[in-house]
């Protein structure tokens, strides 16, 4: 049964949506007309609206900085992260939802343990194990950091998705004549799609987004990812506001329309996922 609001309900339900939009659409309004002031009226002329707008902080963002380099690093690092940890993650939460061996259950614990120990712990030892495979200071060794990271939560995540899959198609499958990977890539995986998108896109931005790995395993200028070139623009106790905000707004961009374009489907997956979860 379907309750009607009343029209004072009405009102009070707009109002508090109308104040939740503008509670978080501020912080992206003050960055974007931030980017858009020169120095002098950032700090001597406090205004909502940027009374002398200027391109200047994206002009030395892209010449000086050379900030399109770091959004390529990204793009590089983000994607390859992705197209991996979604693969690996697909086969091992295959194994661990559809076959049956001893200490499944204890591997599956482990997995989600090993996301939850926190990277300020295991920098360390990384770094040792990049140095000793000769990636250190290279994408495809902030690759591999990333996905001992977030492979485990898309294992994780995809168990969920596979449980709410009925076996008897993969046994259908079978009797048909597919292997066991067949009904893995034929039958699973495609009625898994948005569950696979959504954790492409929690994978895609916590690579995107991360900066600690990055500055410690990236030392060259032109191999700095979007975080690591944004941490750049902030030298000693000066920190360079337009141009920060500049390079939140770039950086912002790329995630943004990714969740535009990809939101049905990850509303979808999560919806999906919590299904026999």
């Amino acid at each position: 049964m379907v309750t009607r609001l009343t029209t004072p309900q009405k009102v009070l339900a707009y109002s508090l949506l109308i104040l939740l939009a503008l509670f978080i659409l501020f912080p992206i309004y003050f960055m974007g007309i931030t980017s858009l002031k020169t120095v002098r009226d950032i700090y001597r002329v406090p205004s909502l609206l940027p009374i002398n707008p200027t391109l200047q902080n994206y002009e030395q963002l892209i010449g000086t900085w050379k900030f399109l380099d770091a959004i390529k690093n990204s793009v590089i690092v983000a994607g390859l992260t992705t197209i991996i940890s979604v693969f690996i993650s697909s086969l091992a939460a295959y194994s661990l939802v559809r076959l049956k061996y001893r200490f499944r259950t204890w591997s599956a614990r482990l997995i989600l343990f090993s996301y939850l120990t926190p990277s300020s712990l295991l920098f360390i030892p990384l770094a040792v194990i990049i140095a000793q495979l000769g990636l250190a200071n290279t994408h495809l060794g902030l690759i591999f950091v990333y996905l001992t990271f977030a492979a485990p939560l898309s294992t994780w995540l995809l168990m969920g998705f596979f449980r709410s899959i009925p076996f008897d198609l993969d046994e259908q499958a079978m009797v048909d004549g597919a292997t066991r990977l067949g009904a893995l890539f034929r039958i699973v995986l495609p009625l898994s799609a948005p569950g696979l998108i959504s954790c492409a896109v929690f994978t895609f931005t916590g690579a995107w987004n991360e900066l600690l790995l990055g500055l410690i395993f990236i030392t060259s200028p032109e191999l700095r990812t979007v975080p690591v070139q944004t941490n750049y623009l902030i030298t000693g106790d000066t920190v360079r506001m337009g141009l920060v905000m500049a390079a939140a707004v770039v950086s912002a961009v790329p995630v943004m329309v990714l969740y535009f374009f990809a939101q049905r489907f990850v509303v979808q997956g999560l919806g999906a996922g919590s299904v026999k979860a």
